[in-house]
């Protein structure tokens, strides 16, 4: 959630910023005039409560003094019925100003490239050698290996639904299991978190509201399948006030993911790409403000070694204005080689979310001067696991439809 004093208090600078994003000038306008309704409403309930009280003390002196109480205690009387009635009309105010400013999305940092969509990201670096072929490469689904039942799938669900079996459901396992080792070795601490998620949940991690038609909600339950464990890794700390001695916190986890894919119409309808259920390891890290920078570069850093560990040629792709996710000040992509498909494609994403989460969430920490201070969050995959499979069937496939097994995945297999 961004920040309403920021907005009240600078409005120019934060249209400047959300323009980038594409946020429509009347939304923010309107959103300036009922932060400052709202501010003043307040004023003039804290005036009348200060007016209030002074009256009160005066209520002792003049029983002491044995006065007349008659004319006070109908002006006390009066205040509070005013006081009444205004802490209704900000409480109304302070209502609707927050239902309009969880549809708003985060400002993106000062360093991100502006840019109108995806066609406008930057290119940060290449990592690896694609590659070579004696014959020409094939997509994942036209190997011929039986390591993914598309029909099978559909028939137990629907569309976008798929099983694996024998060797495939074994490297799934697999990658799963690697990935979680590498990212604990580099200090992210490993945890198992429910794959469901109640509203306030997902609206601590921007979700909800703007997104609810993406997600997979339980009839008749204030619960949800979750889209990400970024959701339920971030929420972990919801409403709670941490030691600065404990921060950074760097957690990961696997979990399914669920999603509608409800702006997807058209797209990757073949194949592993892009599925309403999936499997990912998450990184989520919980900073200072003067962390998150640092913090950001190492998640960034950890994605693409396991991919270079896993022999996977990627690049990396800084995430233009335009781009970037509702909940992200600073995104970068890591699109790995799909020599099938003939293109990189995004396998993880890197996003540093400020301290846009934590506002939502109610994530604090307490500084040196014992003052409550709103955290950093950010997330990212390492990596989602059904995008990596593809990436090595296509990558280490043989002419005849099988598939090498990666050297780092070998003991994963057993």
């Amino acid at each position: 959630m961004i920040d309403i004093k920021l907005l009240q208090k600078d409005f120019d600078y934060v249209v400047t910023a959300l323009q980038k994003k594409g946020v429509d000038n009347e939304l923010l306008n309107n959103l300036k005039t009922l932060a400052n309704n709202t501010k003043q409403k307040r004023q003039e309930m804290e005036d009348v409560t200060a007016e209030q009280n002074v009256l009160s003390k005066e209520f002792g002196r003049y029983k002491k003094e044995k006065l007349d109480i008659t004319s006070l205690q109908e002006n006390i009387n009066n205040l509070k019925n005013k006081k009444q009635e205004l802490e209704e009309e900000v409480r109304v105010l302070e209502e609707e100003l927050n239902s309009i400013i969880l549809g708003v999305p985060n400002m993106p940092d000062e360093s991100v490239p502006v840019g109108a969509d995806e066609n406008e990201n930057v290119i940060l670096e290449v990592v690896g050698q694609k590659p070579t072929f004696t014959f020409e490469p094939k997509e994942h689904w036209d190997l011929n290996n039986g390591w993914i039942d598309f029909e099978r799938g559909v028939k137990i669900a629907k569309s976008r639904f798929s099983a694996l079996k024998g060797d495939g459901a074994r490297l799934e396992r697999a990658l799963i299991n690697y990935m979680l080792d590498f990212n604990r070795e580099r200090g992210f601490n490993e945890w198992y978190v429910p794959f469901m998620a109640n509203s306030n949940t997902l609206q601590g991690t921007g979700q909800l509201p703007k997104f609810a038609d993406d997600l997979f909600k339980i009839e008749g339950e204030d619960l949800y399948l979750i889209p990400t464990a970024e959701v339920s890794l971030t929420n972990l700390f919801n409403d709670e006030i941490l030691e600065e001695s404990e921060l950074p916190l760097l957690l990961t986890s696997y979990t399914p993911c669920f999603r509608k894919e409800a702006g997807s119409a058209g797209r990757d309808t073949r194949g592993l790409i892009r599925q309403h259920q999936f499997d990912k390891v998450e990184m989520v890290a919980i900073t200072t403000p003067q962390q998150s920078a640092e913090v950001f570069e190492k998640m960034v850093a950890c994605a693409s070694d396991l991919l270079t560990s896993l022999g996977l040629p990627h690049q990396k792709m800084q995430l233009c204005t335009g781009d970037l996710g509702f909940s992200a000040s600073k995104t970068i992509d890591l699109e790995v080689w799909l020599p099938g498909q003939n293109k990189y494609r995004e396998i993880s994403s890197i996003s540093n979310t400020r301290d846009f989460q934590s506002r939502r969430a109610k994530i604090r920490y307490k500084d040196a001067n014992k003052k409550n201070i709103l955290t950093h969050t950010l997330n990212g995959s390492s990596l989602a696991v059904g995008r990596t499979l593809v990436a090595i069937m296509e990558n280490y496939q043989n002419e005849d439809g099988s598939v090498r097994i990666p050297e780092v995945l070998k003991p994963y297999m057993k």
